[in-house]
Parts: C-alpha cells; structure tokens; sequence
C-alpha cells in the first residue's frame, strides 16, 4: 500500500509515514555506524596493522556517511537550484541513536558532503588495492595476492573510482555541471593497475554473453545481497508467466513507450532485460524487470547475479554526455553508449546541446528501472511531468517529510 500512496505523493498518509520512516532509519543507522568506524580509526591508529590498512577502511567509512547523507540529501532535501521551500537537514558525526546531530542549511551540509568526500579520496588514492590491482584480480581471492582477505571484491565496496563517480553523481545533482564533467570524464580515461581502462560498459558482455542482466562488470559498487532473488520475485516477478495485484509489473503498451523510437529488435535491453510474456490476473499481456532474475544453476550467483547496483559506468557516461559542452564529444560518447546496448549509430543523434538535456531522461527511465534513480533525476531537473504520472508535480512532492518523531527546525520557522 505504501507504493501506491508514494507514487501519488501522499506522503501524509499512514503507510507512506510508516514507509518513510523506515527508509530514514535504515539511512541514519548505517551512517552511525560509519562514525564509530571513522572515530575509532582516527583515534586508535596503533590497532590496524598499517596506515594503508587504516586509510582504506577509515575512507570506506567516510563514503558510506557521504552517500547515505547525499540520499538524504535527496529525499528530504529542497530542490538543488531554485528552490522556493527551504529545507535544514541533518547531518550526522554523532557515534550514539541517543545524540541528536546538527541541522544544516543547504550550502551549509554540501559543504559537509564534500569534505567527507575529499577525505575519503585522499584516505583512498594509491592506498586501494584497485592501485595495485585490477577489479577481476580482486575478484579472484585464491590467487592469493592479498594478505588480508577484506581488500578483496573491492566493487562490493566504497572503492576510490566509486568515490569519484559519487563525486560525479552529487556534482551533477548540485548542478556543477563542469566539475561533474570533468569527474566522469577521469573515470572514463581512467587506467587501471594493468594499464587498460579502470572499467568499461558491459551490457552487450554481460547481459547477452553471459546472462548477468544487472550488468555487474560495469559496476563501480553495487550492493552484495544473497536473497536479492527471492526479495525482487515477490516485488516484481521475475520470469512467472503470471503476475498477481501485489507484483509491480508494467503494461506492454508502457513498455514499448519507454523505448519509443529505439531500435528494439536490437536492443539488448528491451530483449534480454524484460520478460514480456506476462499475463496479469486479467490475461492482459504485461512485462516484468529481469534486472534481479537469474536460474537456480547458474554459476557464480555471488558476483555476478546476486548484487544490486548502486554505480555504473552507464551513468558516468550519461553524466559526460549531459555535462559536455562539446556537441562533438556528446555525440561520440552517446555512440560508444549505444554501441554497448548493441544499437550501431552512423549518424550523429544530437544536432545541439538542447537535443541532448531532452533525450537523457527516456535514457535513465530504461537504464536504470528497478534501482532506484529516477525520482532524483526528475527532481534535479525540476521536471513537471513524470512519465506516466497522475499529475503536474509541485515543489513540495519532491520534498518527503522527515518523520514526525524527528526534531525538524523548519516546522519552527514556519
């Protein structure tokens, strides 16, 4: 029920308190425990083996804080730019549930969320094993080349190119559009410990080769979940040819109007990503997300199916294409990005800069269905109209509520 009353932006509602609330204390739980690992590590050093040891984990520990701050950001946030509804947030150092942390104006907490993310790059850089190794090494632990068995799987981590996409991703939010251009564009050129490029797009390899339809090889970070299965059958279904009320499926109608104007007998997305052989309790013909679907027998179900993605190299190219002020390099960049959906573009397919802010949100309505981006791309862009929604959005449905049990300086300045 709460999905529904989300979705309308009903946040007053019961279901969408309740639902609310528990995405808040789920964020404000791992950023607590973020702080003791920040604090115990800046004040006992002489319990980790090595500075390069401490500066890793305690970095790892400033990047959760900054990302899960960063989502507070915006959620509970005022809009980026322009905002006539002035929101204070907090922002937690504190190591206790019991300590109410400081509330903070806009410019006053991004200043918070940049210094945590230049600490940890700076605790990171050259100290991360991906400086020493590639991610396919670390993702191989019996070849042994670690001492301590932590450093491995670094993708499942805050790694040191994850902070720069993050750094990307906040940028572009904030709407510093050349510094997030110029941080995508260094994890695009970015090198890796063997010389080749640090990560690259992998959907044609992944999804149509292999059959990992989360795209893990082109993962900065994602999420390691062993039951993430299980979780997304009962939300959407997966391959069942028949859906009931409770799954959040779409129609076929939609789903051929969120590729409207692609190449869908090519694409790999619509023909691998979907399954469109659903039918609803009413025999209409319907799809489902493939994103978190995989058979009982494949091998390697930890790395390369059971994860959710939280940065990929799909968005830091879509983060270059909007941020370029080249038309040039808009339209090279947008062409390596198709070629990996297996869709070959001769042809320039933006004449200007304009066509390029008009084309990327139907690109982050199909590249990242199911994980989570597209209420923040809306909300940066100030859109007015989301894709099939009930009605014009105002200011205040992009900004949720904090929970009534929270101190909220704002209600007192009203």
């Amino acid at each position: 029920m709460a999905d529904y009353y989300l979705m309308a932006h009903d946040y007053k509602n019961d279901y969408a308190k309740s639902a609310i609330k528990l995405m808040y204390a789920g964020l404000f739980n791992a950023i607590v425990q973020a702080n003791l690992i920040i604090k115990h590590g800046n004040e006992n050093k002489s319990v980790f083996p090595n500075e390069s040891t401490r500066s890793v984990i305690v970095g790892e520990a400033y990047a959760i804080r900054a990302c899960c701050q960063l989502d507070i950001l915006r959620l509970f946030g005022e809009l980026p730019q322009g905002a006539t509804i002035h929101v204070e947030l907090p922002y937690s150092e504190t190591t206790s549930f019991d300590e109410m942390p400081a509330y903070y104006s806009l410019a006053a907490y991004v200043k918070k969320l940049e210094s945590d993310l230049t600490n940890a790059e700076s605790l990171l850089k050259d100290n991360d094993p991906v400086f020493s190794y590639t991610f396919s090494a670390l993702n191989t632990p019996t070849r042994k080349i670690l001492d301590d068995d932590y450093f491995y799987y670094r993708q499942s981590r805050l790694n040191y190119w994850a902070v720069k996409a993050l750094q990307a991703r906040m940028s572009l939010y904030l709407g510093e559009k050349e510094k997030a251009y110029h941080l995508a564009m260094e994890i695009i050129d970015g090198t890796g410990a063997d010389g080749s490029p640090v990560m690259t797009l992998s959907g044609h390899a992944d999804i149509v080769n292999k059959g990992y339809k989360a795209c893990p090889n082109e993962c900065l970070w994602y999420l390691s979940k062993y039951n993430v299965k299980t979780v997304a059958k009962d939300l959407v279904g997966g391959a069942d040819v028949q859906v009931n009320l409770n799954y959040l499926y779409t129609t076929k109608e939609r789903l051929d109007k969120m590729f409207e104007g692609e190449a869908t007998d090519s694409h790999n997305r619509y023909r691998y990503v979907w399954n469109k052989n659903v039918r609803s309790q009413y025999s209409e013909i319907c799809a489902a997300i493939l994103k978190y679907y995989y058979a009982d027998d494949v091998e390697n179900q930890m790395l390369y199916h059971q994860i959710i993605p939280m940065l990929r190299m799909s968005e830091v190219y879509l983060i270059a294409i909007e941020t370029t002020s080249s038309l040039t390099e808009a339209n090279q960049l947008y062409k390596t990005y198709m070629l990996d959906r297996d869709v070959v573009l001769t042809d320039d397919a933006f004449l200007s800069l304009d066509a390029v802010k008009e084309k990327l949100p139907s690109e982050y309505r199909r590249e990242f269905f199911a994980e989570g981006q597209m209420f923040y791309a809306y909300k940066r862009t100030q859109t007015l109209n989301m894709l099939w929604g009930a009605a014009p959005m105002a200011e205040k449905d992009y900004i949720l509520p904090l929970p009534e049990t929270e101190f909220n300086p704002t209600n007192l300045n009203q």
